[in-house]
């Protein structure tokens, strides 16, 4: 990946709000400094919206996290996004992925999943794939989910889909 396209914000160009949730993001990562929080906080409000809609489904979704993880690590995989694969792989393991079952997120539904995880994996894959769900693949969902876990499903692979191409396309470097 080339360098950044916009760089990570300074205090002064985030703002006294952006630049506290930025630092204090990347002290719970671990990191000096968490560059997609300080980069998309460049974006003052939009910035705000976008966080407040992000946590209604992560981490304040009403899919359990495991399943929330597992959605989102398959979304990023298939997008080959390695920033959002680098932070959801430690925050899979809080939601008890391990490294065994992280690996067997990446090799698809094919790879032993039966249940919920199965059905969430492939659609995952056809709506990432085709950005629509076959009636039989949501009647499969629909087996397992309500109404409100169905439309959140759709709006969190739809969130980091897009989250994927604005880290590609903003070309946000990784956090070491």
């Amino acid at each position: 990946m080339s360098s950044p396209r916009i760089a990570p914000g300074t205090f002064r160009q985030l703002g006294p709000f952006n630049w506290v949730f930025s630092k204090g993001a990347a002290r719970v990562i671990g990191v000096s400094d968490a560059h997609i929080f300080s980069t998309l906080g460049r974006a003052k409000g939009l910035f705000h919206g976008w966080l407040h809609y992000s946590s209604r489904m992560m981490p304040f979704g009403k899919l359990s996290r495991h399943s929330t993880e597992l959605i989102i690590i398959r979304t990023a995989h298939l997008r080959a996004c390695e920033y959002e694969l680098d932070h959801h792989k430690r925050l899979g393991r809080r939601a008890g992925i391990d490294e065994a079952e992280f690996s067997r997120i990446l090799q698809g539904p094919e790879a032993g999943w039966t249940g919920l995880d199965e059905v969430l994996l492939r659609g995952v894959d056809e709506l990432v794939g085709t950005k629509d769900l076959s009636d039989l693949a949501w009647k499969e969902l629909a087996e397992h989910l309500d109404e409100r876990e169905l439309i959140e499903f759709v709006l969190l692979v739809g969130q980091y889909d897009s989250l994927a191409t604005t880290i590609g396309t903003l070309r946000i470097e990784r956090d070491f």
